[in-house]
């Protein structure tokens, strides 16, 4: 089934981690992806021990897509290709894969989009994607659709991603 996690609220890659990690207990195989992320962040110590669960993801931050330049363009969607080819090449061999932070790359053109659609079309496992603006196309074949909304958020005052909170 296709799960979505979507909205502008705090807590969607979190979902997404509590959704792999009660996998990963059942002894199943993970394959999880982030997209638009490369700077350290606590729960990926936590995954990258789990032994059933695959972590992929680039291997610096790029920014937001507003500050990247078009080298890092190039770059990043040179990365996150690799990832969904590498996906397709292996998705046979995981119970679940979550793209984590998908709609971003795929909002702001930095993936393969139609080998992205092939995957949620051909995957026969759980899929879980994220991100703050789900096109159509996804929420029509989804399963489940959780939207986290913001009500209110400290980085609306000025105060910084805090380690363990936000990172």
């Amino acid at each position: 089934m296709i799960h979505i996690y979507c909205g502008e609220g705090k807590g969607k890659t979190t979902a997404a981690i509590g959704a792999a990690v009660r996998m990963a207990g059942y002894g199943k195989r993970i394959m999880f992806v982030q997209f638009m992320k490369g700077t350290y962040t606590g729960e990926l110590e936590m995954l990258m021990e789990q032994r059933n669960i695959k972590v992929m993801r680039c291997d610096r931050q790029y920014g937001f897509f507003r500050s990247m330049t078009d080298d890092d363009k190039k770059n990043i969607i040179h990365c996150h290709n690799a990832n969904l080819k590498y996906i397709q090449w292996n998705m046979k061999d995981f119970d679940m894969i979550v793209l984590d932070e998908v709609f971003s790359a795929y909002n702001h053109n930095l993936l393969d989009r139609e080998l992205l659609r092939e995957i949620v079309d051909d995957y026969k496992g759980e899929l879980i994607l994220t991100g703050r603006e789900a096109e159509k196309w996804f929420t029509s074949r989804a399963d489940y659709i959780s939207e986290v909304m913001k009500v209110k958020h400290p980085y609306d005052r000025g105060v910084k991603a805090r380690e363990g909170i936000e990172f």
